[in-house]
């Protein structure tokens, strides 16, 4: 509330160090929110492709599993899923982008070739090699998915804190400062006024005594002066 702010010009001058910095705050948070929205814009393209694959991958890895199962059978396809002996392995990392860290996923054997896949080539059709396949790039469909979802998701919440901190300062901060700059102008010209019309005041008081002074003395000298016989 500006009738809380005592009108002085150190508080004054105060919240004029104030107004700047946070006209610099609000600025440079513009920027980044803005630079934000184009990041998270061009991460969104690559989600909706990584989306519209990872749908025709699983499309075709149901179809491929089906096929198999029909021609070689459940059990056969089983057999050859629980062969598998070296599993998938996922990595870590991170990047930043515009001050916000997103992951980055690695993996390692995800695709394999026929003799890595455990089950005997002579056992099992190529029916099941296409299954095995279209699972593997399923696998590193699902990845990537997962990688760009996470930076999306991180990405739309660092914006939506940006924009909080942007209209915090815009509609509530700032509007309060300036709100509180103009009282303390406001009264320290009141204040002004006041001591100027106090200091007329004085002056013109000190002008009348003076001159009554004057008057008196002129009196005094007046009087002393004889009459002529």
């Amino acid at each position: 509330m500006a009738k809380d702010v005592k009108p002085t010009r150190k508080n004054l001058m105060a919240i004029e160090d104030r107004i700047e910095l946070s006209e610099r705050g609000h600025d440079t948070l513009e920027k980044k929110r803005d630079g934000l929205i184009m990041e998270f814009q061009d991460i969104l393209d690559q989600a909706q492709d990584v989306r519209s694959n990872l749908a025709e991958d699983y499309e075709t890895a149901q179809r491929r599993i089906n096929m198999a199962r029909a021609m070689e059978g459940d059990v056969a396809v089983r057999g050859a899923a629980a062969a598998l002996k070296e599993h998938p392995e996922l990595t870590t990392e991170s990047k930043n982008i515009m001050g916000v860290v997103v992951p980055q996923i690695e993996s390692s054997k995800v695709k394999k070739t026929l003799d890595e896949r455990g089950y005997g080539i002579l056992g099992t059709s190529s029916r099941i090699d296409e299954a095995a396949e279209a699972y593997e790039e399923l696998l590193e469909s699902i990845i990537l998915a997962a990688e760009v979802e996470t930076a999306m998701k991180k990405m739309l919440d660092e914006i939506e804190r940006t924009k909080r901190r942007v209209n915090a300062l815009e509609f509530k901060v700032l509007p309060e400062l300036t709100t509180n700059q103009e009282y303390i102008e406001q009264k320290l010209e009141e204040q002004e006024r006041e001591e100027i019309f106090r200091m007329k005041k004085i002056k013109a008081k000190k002008e009348e005594e003076e001159k009554a002074e004057r008057e008196a003395e002129e009196a005094a000298e007046a009087e002393a002066v004889p009459a002529d016989d």
